[in-house]
């Protein structure tokens, strides 16, 4: 091979790279630079489990798919919904396909509805305490934001830790 063809093809990879990085880097991000969180909380809780609440606004000319969580707070963190189960009782379960927060809209993550599950949590969450948040979005973007731990003595549903598997 030439030297010739050996700077070509060099150069040729190196652009190529470079062009993968910036287009992949622009839809990493796009989703979460359209999401605003507000009125961010997590319930108080000595051990075990504890539920996380927020207002998700989207910003953007898209759709955006809430797909996951985690936080230093716990183990594990689950999006999860509440539903009427058997005999009317409210069961609350995994949510299976994720939050959907329409283009220049908005959706909840309320006590009795659709809400972050913290499992496992690694310290009691006390009043007045904060611990950070980080939401993934289906693009594989993310964002992270701090929430305050409250007492709130709402919305007791049973867990239903079966479904979907």
């Amino acid at each position: 091979m030439s030297v010739r063809t050996k700077i070509f093809t060099a150069t040729a990879l190196a652009a190529a790279l470079t062009l993968t990085g910036c287009s992949s880097n622009e839809t990493a991000t796009e989703a979460a630079q359209s999401i605003a969180v507000q009125d961010q909380w997590i319930k108080a809780a000595p051990e075990k489990m504890s539920s996380g609440f927020a207002e998700l606004t989207n910003t953007g000319d898209t759709d955006v798919r809430l797909v996951s969580a985690t936080s230093s707070a716990s183990a594990r963190v689950e999006l999860h919904e509440v539903v009427s189960g058997d005999g009317g009782t409210m069961t609350m379960r995994p949510k299976d396909g994720g939050l959907l927060i329409p283009a220049h809209g908005s959706a909840s993550l309320a006590p009795g509805a659709d809400h972050l599950m913290f499992m496992e949590l690694a310290a009691p969450l006390l009043p007045g305490a904060e611990t950070d948040v980080t939401l993934v979005f289906d693009d594989g973007s993310s964002t992270t934001f701090n929430a305050q731990i409250r007492d709130f003595s709402g919305n007791q549903e049973n867990y239903d830790p079966n479904h979907g598997g």
